[in-house]
């Protein structure tokens, strides 16, 4: 799997864990030099507490577009250490 945004790869690996729709990265496969530190969270009812980083490509800025569980919770254990995107990253094959 492949996320890119603003005509660059953020994250590749053949290695993703699918979630309610959504690819996990393992860490090791994003790009960092993209990552920017947000203090946005949110809190899931079965994951746990969701902390954002946002991207920052050629210039732009797109806020809280890649979220993780630094501690998921039991049932959601397979998504630690794994990043995942949205607000217009796309994910593909």
């Amino acid at each position: 799997m492949k996320a890119t945004w603003n005509g660059n790869v953020i994250a590749e690996s053949d290695d993703t864990v699918l979630v309610e729709g959504n690819h996990y990265f393992p860490e090791s496969a994003v790009k960092r030099e993209y990552l920017v530190s947000s203090n946005h969270r949110t809190s899931c009812p079965w994951k746990g507490q969701a902390h954002y980083w946002s991207l920052l490509v050629n210039g732009d800025l797109n806020p809280e577009a890649a979220w993780y569980y630094p501690e998921p919770s039991e049932a959601a254990a397979e998504i630690k250490g794994r990043i995942a995107f949205w607000k217009g990253v796309k994910v593909t094959e």
